[in-house]
């Protein structure tokens, strides 16, 4: 059995405190994915770096306090190579993809940009799509088994939001970002994967929630964290879960379960 585990700290130093690595210690995972650390390695504690029993791969921002993805890994199981980045210098300046290759197994940490701040960023996170689409077609038919957890920013369909009719023009939801993973989900060939263990879930499969009013108390979520995965991987997936009894972040974490030799 494969459990793996993937979180949008929204600050790696917040979550911290808000006990993650408490929470972490009891998981039994043998991956964990992180995403926007906003921090750099300095800043990280002996525990962020390598929590009891794991070893830390980073792929840092060089913007202080800003973005950035990790993977956590049992020390047992060392990977046998780490690729940071994605070959493109504005996307890997900011932090955005680490691969660790264990066998025939990849498993990546991937942090799409969010293009709600302005119109500046939603034409980043455009160019990050047009970047990345190609990237994901070469794993996708290479003979591994590929799986890419993280913060895509994108909730694919009606059912991945609470308020999906007034969101039709906002980023996360836009028809461009949809089809995009229409693209990714049907002729790329990859798997969502929780989608495919319950593609009747709706609000309980909800990952992240706005700060704004009361969004987290009512549930007024989206699902924009996935496992996505290379079909044979994706057909060993058990059983999924998202945590919500204790707060770490605005997301929460995403585990499910592999059987995968």
């Amino acid at each position: 059995m494969l459990r793996i585990i993937t979180l949008n700290l929204n600050g790696i130093r917040a979550a911290a405190g808000k006990g993650f690595f408490a929470w972490l210690a009891a998981q039994d995972a043998d991956v964990i994915c992180v995403q926007e650390l906003k921090a750099r390695r300095a800043d990280l504690t002996a525990q962020m770096l390598a929590p009891d029993g794991y070893e830390g791969a980073f792929h840092f921002a060089e913007r202080p306090g800003y973005s950035g993805v990790g993977l956590y890994f049992r020390r047992k199981h060392q990977p046998d190579r780490l690729i940071e980045g994605i070959g493109v210098a504005e996307f890997d300046a900011e932090g955005r993809y680490i691969q660790a290759d264990f066998g025939k197994l990849s498993v990546v940490s991937v942090y799409v940009p969010s293009g709600s701040s302005s119109p500046e960023r939603q034409a980043a996170k455009f160019r990050f799509i047009d970047e990345f689409t190609p990237q994901l077609r070469t794993l996708a038919t290479s003979d591994r088994s590929i799986l890419l957890c993280g913060d895509w920013n994108v909730a694919h369909t009606q059912q991945d939001l609470k308020n999906w009719r007034s969101n039709q023009k906002n980023s996360g939801f836009l028809p461009e970002e949809r089809a995009w993973l229409d693209e990714v989900f049907g002729p790329v060939g990859l798997v969502d994967v929780y989608r495919w263990l319950y593609p009747e879930a709706t609000g309980e499969g909800y990952t992240w929630w706005s700060n704004r009013g009361r969004a987290w108390e009512n549930n007024v979520g989206w699902r924009i964290d996935y496992h996505v995965a290379t079909p044979a991987l994706a057909g060993c997936a058990r059983r999924g879960e998202i945590y919500r009894d204790l707060r770490f972040s605005d997301h929460a974490p995403l585990t499910i379960e592999y059987d995968y030799p």
